[in-house]
């Protein structure tokens, strides 16, 4: 479907909007004095594309990504520099994956304009070589840091990390994945290896960081916190240096405003992440001054 008669299907969104003003300083290169960039941000949307029922205990009438398109296009209508990521599990969840094996949620993805994803674990739930058929109906990169996929059908078809320009500011983005094993059916990642998150994560950022980027971004679904010592988002952004956000998924955590917390060299790294089905859609306002100031806002899909 072209985007004339996406829009022409489409119901048209009434949302509200949480805002959550904050302050993030870190001290950054004077050319870039007055710019802004609008992050909008999803996680774990599990082939939610139509917006849940009216009679849902929870989010009634809520989500869908027609209205979730509305509302993107609506903010790249008053904003110049937007960046629309996803932070993964994009597959399972809904009829929809069952019997299109992601291919729908790729070509809905694409329309909607995302720039960059990283993968969780659901999206192995078609295995690697359902991933990959469903990928060919993407045109944007899915971003796999501590996935080695040397030796499986995506060798070469994710990337490790990128740089996007907007205007005068340059965004490096890097992606990190939860442990597969015990999560996901071996037959599902096959010889896939886990890279510890905590180096690959400090290895990338710094390389982002070499290579003049103003803005460090990680993708992860490793999750947001947890009562153990598996690596979470939280652990994360304390024991790195070099990352400014970190967009979230796996643990479908509803956050109001993104977690400040001060990494290896005590500055603050943002944490969010926006929960899961597409009931909300994150934002984040950086804006460019002698240093650098977020206001973080929680739209709700509805």
């Amino acid at each position: 479907m072209d985007r004339r008669g996406f829009i022409r299907n489409t119901a048209l969104i009434s949302g509200s909007t949480l805002i959550a003003p904050s302050l993030f300083a870190q001290t950054l290169t004077p050319s870039k004095k007055g710019d802004k960039l609008t992050i909008l941000h999803t996680n774990d949307t599990h082939s939610t594309i139509d917006p849940f029922p009216q009679n849902h205990s929870k989010y009634p009438g809520m989500g869908g990504v027609s209205r979730r398109f509305e509302l993107i296009n609506s903010i790249r209508d008053s904003e110049e520099h937007v960046l629309l990521i996803d932070a993964g599990d994009v597959f399972q969840g809904t009829p929809y994956f069952n019997k299109y094996k992601g291919v729908l949620e790729m070509k809905l993805m694409k329309e909607l304009g995302y720039e960059a994803a990283t993968m969780g674990n659901h999206d192995f739930d078609a295995g690697m070589e359902g991933f990959r058929k469903a990928f060919e109906f993407a045109d944007f990169p899915f971003i796999c840091s501590n996935y080695d996929f040397s030796n499986t059908c995506l060798d070469g078809l994710t990337i490790d990390k990128m740089i996007i320009q907007k205007g005068t500011i340059k965004v490096g983005l890097f992606g990190l994945g939860v442990e597969l094993d015990g999560l996901v059916s071996k037959v599902n990642y096959l010889e896939t290896k886990y890279l510890d998150p905590i180096e690959i994560a400090n290895d990338k950022a710094r390389e982002l960081k070499e290579d003049g980027c103003d803005l460090v971004i990680c993708l992860s679904h490793l999750g947001y916190s947890y009562d153990s010592d598996i690596v979470s988002d939280l652990k994360l952004a304390k024991n790195t240096e070099n990352i400014h956000l970190i967009i979230g998924g796996h643990t479908h955590t509803f956050l109001d405003k993104p977690t400040e917390v001060l990494n290896q060299n005590s500055e603050t790294v943002l944490v969010n992440q926006v929960g899961w089905g597409g009931v909300n859609v994150g934002r984040i306002d950086f804006e460019f001054d002698s240093k650098l100031f977020a206001k973080k806002d929680l739209i709700l899909v509805q």
